[in-house]
């Protein structure tokens, strides 16, 4: 299998390869430092499996990019590899098109299981996140609230989200994103209503609550 790596630490990348490659039935034909960069490199890899880190801080977060892996690239399956064990960022990443939800701080054989259940067609989760998966997917069954409005968020919604606790202006916003300015209040607005906040400083607040952005 062809795999390629995001992450935003040059030495978790490499370490990553090096694994990966000493696997009889694993070659990684690529690594980036964001999420952008891996779209670009999977556009001209065409890998069947892309492994993606949630928190890149300098760069795209893996919480927009795999919502266009899923959208531009539906061929290539996603696993995300983080050290999060969010139930939010579980079922977000698992709605929006991943295969698979790996602990960076488990053992070696979660990540190499993850990889070859996924490129079989499976899907796979590390046991340590398994009952948030029930519970989130049970308690929607209910029609019950699963989360704070963070689920309803869409992969738009999250860049701009991400973009403003960064400390951007609507219109710096809208240039990094080729939208108007008006368009971006407008995801402003309905960030704010699906969150429940009123201002940006909740905003900021909240997102670094999330982890969306560290200092």
């Amino acid at each position: 299998m062809k795999i390629v790596i995001a992450d935003d630490h040059a030495v978790v990348r490499r370490g990553l390869e090096l694994l990966l490659n000493y696997q009889s039935d694993m070659e990684v034909v690529g690594t980036a430092a964001d999420g952008q960069e891996l779209l670009r490199l999977v556009e001209r890899l065409h890998p069947d499996i892309a492994l993606l880190d949630i928190s890149m801080p300098n760069g795209e977060s893996g919480l927009v990019t795999v919502g266009r892996l899923r959208a531009d690239f539906p061929n290539t399956k996603v696993i995300m590899l983080t050290m999060y064990d969010d139930r939010d960022y579980l079922l977000y990443t698992i709605q929006n098109g991943a295969s698979g939800y790996v602990l960076k701080n488990g053992p070696e054989s979660d990540l190499l299981e993850a990889l070859r259940t996924v490129y079989a067609g499976g899907v796979f989760v590390c046991k340590e996140m398994v009952p948030y998966l029930v519970q989130g997917f049970v308690q929607r069954n209910r029609d019950e609230n699963v989360s704070d409005g963070f689920l309803e968020l869409t992969d738009r919604e999250v860049e701009v989200l991400t973009l403003i606790a960064k400390g951007y202006g609507n219109t710096e916003i809208a240039e990094r994103l080729y939208l108007s300015v008006k368009t971006v209040e407008s995801y402003k607005s309905k960030i704010m209503t699906k969150l429940g906040l009123h201002s940006r400083p909740e905003l900021v607040e909240y997102a670094i609550k999330k982890k969306l952005v560290q200092f």
